[in-house]
């Protein structure tokens, strides 16, 4: 599937409102058929392989479509199992994105643990700013966002504006619950982190990541004991 045409961010911002509004009650599926038809190429899948759930729903769509994974250094190995088994069995086209430095090189430009000291820093330098650099030729990114996951993000649209990026955020999901994940994962045997099945309810990197308490919400166990709740790819 190839789409030639070239529109401005005006005609991405407008087709980006419309498109949130029809397709508020559209399935997963119906959302990414939409996005492959109307951007091909210039759509990509975002997954942190907490997941493949998304990735498996856009392949369904649209078979051999793009998906991005930041590889921060900072995984869990599990993490990085999950990537390289999406890539073996799924028909999509994974890229993996790097940040400019090595660890090792940023621990020697900015010392030791800088997750510790500075989290917002260390999150722009090894996530944001290699997926902004990673997305430059893309129109549209889908992410595996979900409404009941945290209070921030509540109010995800199913399509809307990424005002800082500039292109259109499609969250097909962001309906769901995680029963609904669930159901879809056992029904289609999807490839699950299997840190999900030890106690760890959303996966990020390791220094910044623990298992979630008994009634904590999913994202309770990124940045433990800090105000921070997002890495700023998502606002």
């Amino acid at each position: 599937m190839t789409v030639t045409q070239h529109r401005t961010e005006d005609e991405l911002a407008a087709l980006a409102e419309r498109a949130g509004s029809d397709l508020e009650d559209a399935s997963p599926l119906e959302i990414l058929t939409w996005a492959a038809e109307t951007f091909g190429k210039r759509f990509c899948v975002t997954s942190s392989m907490e997941d493949a759930v998304v990735a498996h729903l856009a392949a369904r769509a649209f078979p051999g479509v793009d998906v991005v994974f930041l590889d921060t250094g900072y995984h869990f190995p599990e993490t990085i199992g999950t990537r390289d088994a999406v890539e073996a069995v799924m028909d999509v086209n994974v890229i993996t994105l790097t940040p400019r430095q090595t660890v090792a090189e940023q621990d020697a430009e900015y010392g030791p643990k800088l997750h510790d000291r500075d989290p917002d820093l260390c999150c722009a330098l090894r996530k944001v700013k290699p997926l902004e650099e990673g997305l430059a030729g893309y129109d549209a990114w889908a992410t595996g966002l979900r409404r009941d996951e945290s209070p921030t993000r509540a109010d995800t649209p199913v399509v809307g504006w990424d005002a800082r990026r500039r292109k259109v955020k499609i969250a097909p999901i962001a309906r769901w619950t995680q029963d609904d994940v669930d159901a879809y994962v056992a029904e289609h045997g999807v490839l699950i982190n299997p840190l999900l099945a030890d106690g760890y309810a959303s996966v990020g990197c390791a220094p910044c990541t623990r298992r979630v308490l008994a009634g904590e919400d999913a994202r309770a166990g990124r940045w433990a004991g800090r105000d921070k709740t997002e890495c700023g790819l998502h606002g």
